[in-house]
Formats: C-alpha cells, sequence, structure tokens
C-alpha cells in the first residue's frame, strides 16, 4: 500500500491550482471573512472555503496546537484579522463563553461569559462584517460581541464586551405564552436582516434599520434542532424533525412559507444523532449561482438518504441511500458545490451528552460506523449518482478548500479496534482528494477525553491555519 505522504507529494504533482469543484455561493455583504464567518463556512452552509489550507501552496506536513480552555468549543469563527473569536460552553457552570484567541499562538487574549440557554441554543452564530459576533444569549437577547484592544492604559489589553443587545423575548415566545421557547441558531439574511429560528418551529426576522421583528410559526408540533441557511435572494432553507422548508421574506420584511416538503424523519433517534429527524442543516447549492438546490438527509429507520430539491419549485431531484443499511446516519451538514454533495457518516458516535428532552437512541449503542460519500447530480436534473465512497471515520465536519482542492477533516481511531470508540482514543488532522475520496494526509493531533473533536465545524482562517474546537477547548493546525 502507498504511504500517504507519498500519494499527497504525487497529487501536488498533478492537481490543479484551484478545485474543478464550483462555484461557491456569492458572499453575504452582512458577514465577516468568507468561508470562515459561519460555523459551515457561509450563510448558504456550503461548508467550503476559499481560503488556502495547511496543506496548500506546496505545503507537505502540519503541526499542532492544542489550547486548553476548560471549555467545549463548537463554533470557530476567524475574524478578517486572523484572530479566532470562538464561542464555547463551559466546562462549569455550561454557560457560553466568547474568547479572542491570538492567531498565533492560539492563547485567550480576552473572554466574556454569557447566560445559559439550551445545549444548542448557545452555538450557531456568525461574524457580522465588523468582525462582531452576532447570537442570542440564554436570556433570549440578540447580542453583537465585539472583541477590541483596549489603548487606553499603558498596557493594552485586549477586552470583550457587548456591543448591541436587543431583546427577542416577546417575539420568542408571543405564540406559547410565558417563558416557553428557546432560539435555537440565527443566520444573516443579507438585506440587512438577521433570521432566528425557535425550537418550536417560529421563524423569526429581526430588521436591523427599522427595529421591527416579523414571524412565521411552522407546522404545529414541529421541533427544529439545527441551524439553517439563507441565499442572497431573501430565502431560508430550514429543516424541522418532519419537513424541509423554504421560507421566503417579502418587500415588507414578513417571512412567509414559499414550500414545505415532509421527508422520512424515522421512528427514534438513532446513535450518533442528537435529535431525532435529520441531523443535518440544509445547503443550499448549485452549478450556477449556489443556490438553485437544497438538500438535506432524511433519517429512515433502516437506511438515510440525501435529498435534494430545486429552491423554486421543490421538486426532488436526488435520492440516494447513504452508506450501509442497519448503520445509516448522519449529524451533520454536508459539503454542496456546483452539481456534487460530500456526506459524512456519524452513525454511533459516542456523544457524551445530548439536548435535554430528546428520546434515548435506538439501539441505545452502536459501533462508530465508516463512511463518507461524493454523489454528483445528473446534468439534466434526473437523478444523481455515487463518484466515491470511503472508510474514514470523520470526527468533524468536513470542510472543502477550493483554494487547494482538498477535503479537512479529522479521524477518530480506536485503541485496539478503529470503530469501538473509547476514550483513550487517537485524532487525525486529514486531507482527502475530493474527486476520489482518497486519503492524502494524516497526522495525529491528541488523543483522550479533551481532544475529542465531537463531530464540531473547524474553519480555516488567515495565514492557512485550520482552528478545530475540541471537547477541552481547540486545536491550531499550521503549515509545518
Amino acid at each position: 500500500m502507498s504511504h500517504p505522504k507519498i500519494l499527497f507529494a504525487l497529487s501536488l504533482l498533478i492537481s490543479l491550482p484551484t478545485s474543478a469543484l464550483q462555484p461557491r455561493p456569492i458572499p453575504n455583504p452582512e458577514v465577516g471573512l468568507d468561508g470562515a464567518a459561519t460555523m459551515h463556512s457561509d450563510t448558504y452552509s456550503s461548508d467550503t472555503t476559499p481560503l488556502v489550507g495547511p496543506l496548500g501552496n506546496g505545503s507537505s506536513s502540519v503541526k499542532s496546537k492544542s489550547i486548553a480552555l476548560a471549555a467545549a468549543c463548537p463554533t470557530s469563527l476567524i475574524r478578517s484579522d486572523g484572530h479566532p473569536l470562538v464561542l464555547c460552553t463551559n466546562m462549569f457552570g455550561l454557560n457560553p463563553v466568547v474568547q479572542i484567541l491570538n492567531k498565533k499562538s492560539g492563547l485567550s487574549m480576552a473572554k466574556l461569559n454569557l447566560p445559559a440557554g439550551s445545549l444548542l441554543g448557545g452555538v450557531y452564530a456568525y461574524l457580522d462584517n465588523q468582525d462582531r459576533l452576532v447570537m442570542v444569549d440564554g436570556k433570549h437577547n440578540l447580542v453583537r460581541v465585539k472583541a477590541w484592544l483596549d489603548s487606553r492604559r499603558i498596557i493594552k489589553r485586549w477586552k470583550v464586551s457587548i456591543d448591541e443587545s436587543v431583546s427577542l423575548t416577546e417575539a420568542v415566545n408571543s405564540h406559547c405564552g410565558g417563558d416557553c421557547d428557546s432560539v435555537v441558531s440565527i443566520n444573516a439574511g443579507g438585506q440587512g436582516d438577521i433570521w432566528f429560528a425557535t425550537k418550536q418551529g417560529l421563524v423569526g426576522i429581526y430588521d436591523s434599520l427599522s427595529g421591527s421583528i416579523k414571524t412565521v410559526k411552522l407546522a404545529q408540533g414541529e421541533e427544529i434542532h439545527n441551524s439553517f441557511s439563507n441565499t442572497l435572494e431573501g430565502q431560508a432553507g430550514i429543516a424541522t424533525d418532519e419537513a424541509l422548508y423554504v421560507i421566503h421574506r417579502d418587500e415588507d420584511g414578513q417571512p412567509h412559507i414559499q414550500w414545505r416538503a415532509a421527508y422520512d424523519s424515522g421512528s427514534h433517534r438513532k446513535p450518533g444523532q442528537l435529535s431525532k429527524g435529520t441531523g443535518a442543516t440544509p445547503t443550499f447549492f448549485g452549478p450556477l449561482t449556489g443556490s438553485e438546490y437544497l438538500m438535506i438527509t432524511d433519517n429512515n429507520d433502516v437506511q438515510a438518504s440525501l435529498l435534494v430539491y430545486k429552491t423554486k419549485g421543490a421538486e426532488l431531484i436526488c435520492q440516494y441511500p447513504l452508506f450501509t443499511a442497519g448503520s445509516s446516519g448522519t449529524e451533520n451538514s454536508a459539503i454542496g458545490i456546483g452539481t456534487s454533495v460530500i456526506v459524512a457518516s456519524t452513525y454511533g458516535y459516542p456523544y457524551p451528552k445530548v439536548p435535554d428532552g430528546v428520546p434515548a437512541a435506538v439501539p441505545a449503542k452502536a459501533d462508530f460506523a465508516a463512511g463518507m460519500v461524493r454523489i454528483d447530480l445528473h446534468q439534466d436534473e434526473s437523478g444523481c449518482d455515487l463518484v466515491w465512497q470511503n472508510s474514514l471515520r470523520s470526527s468533524a465536519v468536513p470542510k472543502l478548500s477550493t483554494a487547494d482542492n482538498l477535503i479537512y477533516t479529522v479521524e477518530r481511531r480506536g485503541v485496539m479496534n478503529k470503530a469501538k470508540a473509547g476514550l483513550a482514543d487517537s485524532f487525525y488532522f486529514t486531507a482527502l482528494d475530493p474527486d476520489t475520496g482518497v486519503t492524502l494526509y494524516q497526522k495525529r493531533i491528541g488523543g483522550g477525553f479533551f481532544s475529542d473533536t465531537l463531530q464540531m465545524a473547524g474553519n480555516i482562517g488567515k495565514d492557512r491555519v485550520y482552528w478545530q474546537g475540541t471537547v477541552g477547548g481547540m486545536i491550531r493546525i499550521s503549515p509545518k
């Protein structure tokens, strides 16, 4: 078998300088560094970036540094100056904490603790075009958090503080009365508006110019457990535990349901998922504007499928079974670009904690099932085909760099058996060829519980540095 480093070196000789997988979505003017300002890279949730990664520009190896922050850090957002502004959950207190990290050392330069909410309520956020972190805290406040260098004293110090705050309490709870609902996720709409979605299926738009908040309620009894995506055309792709929606913003800023498509949500939550129904954030993608299609994965009891719809009209143009029947499921958003989709399995992933109130997994535990697949749509939109499938056990959300034509992720390996996940497992930074699915490079970056990347999303920032959250903090991965 060829050595991974040899394969990687050969790939550099024959690969194009940029990926054949195009186009990426048009950058949203309301967010910061393109490819690194949201958990899933952009407001479309493409999980792609135009930035060069640690193995781009001829680099043949990487170095890594673990940064202990006493917090799990699922949201690694990179400012335009290269400093990460990360949203973590403290180990003690389980409250959100925003930290500004030094781009060279990775050490925390300042932090701000915020009120606790639900497990996922303090996860989804984005950086606006002023590099402020936009999120909703545990008290239903929409806040913009800034990190700044205080030069008023002789010794300059970084500080993190709330720059703006707007209460969403009345809007969030108006449909049910009392303190009865909570915001799951927010996203930038691209027209000076901020969208939010609640656990109980309320979708709202806050107009930052007028201060108005307008909402629409999705079907009764449906819940939202994941993030959502926005296009620059005033549309949002939102998935509940029963259906996929496209919501449209009219000229008056009012959200309307454009279409609803029910999917197979399954009869139970699978091991390796955090809720029943789809585990995916819906992703817009397409060959022209990057938003012609909208996709999710379903939760069929036996074998989950990729579902791709036309954004206009809700026509299902691709339904493809994923991974191996009986151990098929994913909690992750897929990579979507051009007419290609790349999905990683999370079936059996051992999460140390799941959100309150979710049903027990069936079965309660399972081996961590391997698999990453690429599926391409037919040009005439008549279906889709499998391009490749591998046996990688990805323990992070895969990201595609269109600048160096590599998929970056982290692989989890058991000590005696790769499929048997345990506390002593090792984690390997991994680069794959998006054309073949072949692993080109791997390097061990940690081991044990606090190195667990927990299916969290990393991001590439400036200087080809990849930032990946872990249970205990962050890992900084850079060219060697």
